[in-house]
């Protein structure tokens, strides 16, 4: 039981997670309310992948009864029932019908993937993200023009930690960096996170991702989403969706000068 405790205190320690994103916001397991278009397609993929594991797990569950049933010893005598070896018609069955879904699960699982990974040659806006033992540096760079950064602290509350303000019904571009640690940045209504890991060269495709944002003005929480430290769990932001002539405002106000 001491051994039992101790790695039950372990991995939830482990784990670091922060309580910042709203129950509210939490339905069957993934965030109805998304912001971006990429999320919609992630959405569908979760929602097919339920579908067909619920559906097989029927027919497993259907098959399992029906074998208690009409194979249960109804004679004083035990008696084994009839013994099929080499029955071909059942061998390709559960040969070729495991590989049917393994193949169409594969296949939306790439479609959708080509569409996540997507990336355009001249974005809306371009955010160079940068994380760091235990926060962010977001920089906004539009037609050439950059938006001074915001840098933030370890925070317990989202609503504290830096901000990151977009446009609605944009194209953005997100360029991730870090140079300590690997970190994850993740915006749950984005339905998408990914890693930001150190040393991957610059034009890697894995220190970028785009997404279109759907006109959905709003606050919504981010955070990183890899053990990192000891401050991980701090380790928050929020991404501030707005209307193209306040993000305007937004930028007049912030600009930095123009992009290196």
């Amino acid at each position: 039981m001491p051994r039992a405790a101790a790695l039950a205190l372990l991995l939830a320690s482990a784990t670091a997670c922060a309580n910042d994103v709203p129950e509210a916001n939490l339905e069957r397991g993934l965030l109805p309310g998304h912001i971006t278009t990429q999320a919609g397609v992630v959405q569908s993929l979760w929602n097919g992948a339920w579908i067909a594991a619920l559906a097989t797990g029927f027919v497993v569950i259907a098959l399992i009864v029906w074998a208690c049933i009409f194979h249960t010893k109804r004679k004083a005598k035990a008696e084994l029932p009839p013994q099929v070896r080499y029955n071909l018609p059942i061998e390709m069955l559960y040969t070729l019908v495991p590989l049917v879904m393994v193949s169409v699960f594969f296949f939306f699982t790439a479609r959708d993937s080509e569409v996540l990974t997507a990336e355009s040659k001249n974005p809306d806006v371009t955010v160079k993200v940068e994380a760091f033992q235990w926060s962010w540096r977001f920089t906004t760079t539009v037609q050439g023009k950059q938006t001074t950064p915001v840098t933030g602290l370890p925070v317990s509350d989202y609503h504290q930690g830096p901000q990151l303000v977009l446009p609605v019904k944009k194209k953005v571009r997100f360029e991730l960096n870090s140079d300590d640690v690997i970190h994850s940045f993740w915006v749950p209504e984005m339905l998408f996170k990914r890693d930001i890991i150190p040393g991957i060269p610059k034009d890697s495709p894995g220190r970028f991702f785009e997404v279109d944002t759907l006109d959905r003005p709003g606050v919504y929480a981010g955070r990183c989403a890899e053990l990192c430290g000891v401050d991980h769990s701090r380790m928050l932001f929020s991404v501030k969706l707005v209307p193209q002539d306040e993000f305007d405002r937004y930028l007049a106000s912030n600009q930095a000068g123009s992009a290196q």
